[in-house]
This record gives structure tokens, sequence and C-alpha cells, in this order.
């Protein structure tokens, strides 16, 4: 039975998934010339971009501090972080910080908002806002 009154907000597309490795450019190349993937670009201090059909995929060497909870982080993609956050706060998920600008790209700035399930595990909010 649906509840007429709930919210229709639901996370759906999955813009980015973060894969922890030790050493970059042995990741880099692995994904690049062993499974083929398409590279995308490397940024500081430890990060590597490949397109998976749509999907990022994010090589993330982590900081030393955080070698505990090594878990993939799944990145949800939103239109609007700010109402998605609104949406979420009011169902009760506890986000680490409020949505933060991350990056200025040539031709869009990139949004995001972290979260964690009940298991402890990293999620996220992403947006990307044109120009």
């Amino acid at each position: 039975m649906s509840d007429s009154t709930a919210p229709a907000f639901g996370l759906d597309q999955i813009g980015q998934i973060a894969v922890p490795v030790s050493d970059l450019e042995r990741a880099v190349s692995f994904y690049r010339e062993i499974l083929g993937m398409k590279f995308l670009f490397q940024a500081p201090p430890g990060l590597a971009f490949f397109d998976c059909g749509g999907v990022r995929l994010l090589l993330d060497v982590p900081a030393k501090t955080s070698l505990k909870n090594r878990s993939s982080i799944i990145y949800f993609k939103v239109t609007d972080i700010h109402g998605a956050y609104q949406a979420l706060t009011e169902r009760g998920v506890d986000f680490d910080k409020h949505p933060e600008l991350v990056a200025k790209m040539f031709d869009h700035e990139l949004w995001m908002a972290f979260f964690r399930d009940p298991d402890d595990n990293f999620l996220a909010l992403m947006c990307e806002v044109r120009s």
C-alpha cells in the first residue's frame, strides 16, 4: 500500500563510484591497459577517473588516516543537491556537512554532500551545475 503523502523524491542514478587503491599508477595501468576502460583524467592529490558507460569510476589513494574504513563510495547524481539534501534530512539522514562546492570545472561546478548508511558506509550526493 502506498502513502500518497510520501514525497516523490528518490535516488536513482549513480554518477560515480570511488574505489580505494594503494598505488595509483599501478591501478591506472590495470584499469586502462588490462581492463581497457576509457581513461578520463588524473587529479591531485591521488585521483584518477574513468568512464564506464556514463558512470564515472574514481580511483582514490585514501589518506593514511582513512585507511580504517576503506570501502567504495557510491555517488548518486541529483539535479538539485540542496533539494535532495533537504528531502533526505527530513527523512532522518545525517549528513557530514551541508552540500559544498568541491570543484570548478571549465563548464560546470561540482557540488557534493556526504552521508553514511546504517552500516557506516559512505554515500554521497553529487550535482553538476552548468555555467
